[in-house]
């Protein structure tokens, strides 16, 4: 029997990645998302004995143990759960609205124990899981302007370590992956706003901004965190639990 994964904030970005990967693996998936829309679009081009589409807002509890309950009674298991719903916000902590900064908590940190706790007791009886959280380098380093996002993220860490440790003895394991900088378009899009602000190139951007952060002088290749999550997903890595696997080019290691 095929297995079954839930990947949330999935209609786009490093999400529908993961998605799109653990499908060509033989995975039966279900894509959630807030955005209806665009998660309708992507999902109509799939058979849904394949891949199923929930609109889902984890910020909403009731929402959460909705995606749950319809995702069971759709594939009739869940192996893998990927938390990877979230958002970007900066700015200096007196300037930082505290309704942006309770969002970003709510969806990122509280939506993640939302998913674990309404998807664990069917791990729990199938005596096998995977929890992979998608956290990010700035869960292991402070960043200036960051606030909400350096929280969730450290929380994250915190939360998955205690997933671990409560399911060791259940075939579940709970691990984060922490990418530094992906190579997508919202960051090559960033770096180009970066570049016209300042009248250079993208080129000069990446190689007098961010290159000098990162030892390998490299963007992280999108694939390579789903591939990451694909492996932490498989038997060979049932003694890999409550770890931060981190894909940064170096950054960290400063």
């Amino acid at each position: 029997m095929k297995k079954v994964a839930i990947v949330t904030g999935s209609a786009s970005g490093i999400g529908l990645n993961i998605a799109q990967h653990f499908h060509r693996n033989d995975y039966r998936v279900v894509i959630s998302d807030i955005n209806e829309e665009t998660l309708n679009k992507i999902t109509q081009s799939y058979p849904q004995d394949e891949v199923l589409g929930i609109q889902c807002d984890v910020s909403k509890e009731n929402e959460v143990e909705n995606l749950i309950k319809q995702s069971m009674e759709h594939f009739g298991r869940i192996d893998v759960l990927i938390n990877n719903a979230g958002l970007q916000y900066v700015a200096k902590i007196e300037d930082f609205p505290t309704i942006k900064f309770q969002q970003m908590i709510q969806i990122m940190l509280v939506g993640a124990f939302f998913t674990t706790k309404y998807v664990l007791p069917i791990m729990k009886k199938q005596e096998f899981g995977r929890i992979i959280n998608m956290a990010s380098i700035n869960g292991l380093i402070g960043f200036a302007g960051k606030a909400a996002y350096n929280s969730a993220k450290h929380g994250l860490i915190g939360l998955t370590k205690v997933t671990a440790l409560e399911c060791a003895t259940f075939g579940i394991t709970a691990n984060t992956i922490c990418p530094g900088y992906i190579d997508t378009p919202l960051v090559r899009g960033q770096m180009q706003d970066l570049a016209h602000t300042r009248g250079v190139s993208l080129e000069q951007v990446l190689d007098e901004v961010l290159f000098p952060l990162i030892p390998q002088k490299q963007l992280i290749d999108i694939n390579d965190i789903a591939s990451m999550a694909l492996f932490l997903a498989s038997q060979s890595a049932k003694h890999i639990t409550g770890q931060n696997m981190v894909i940064d080019a170096g950054y960290t290691a400063q």
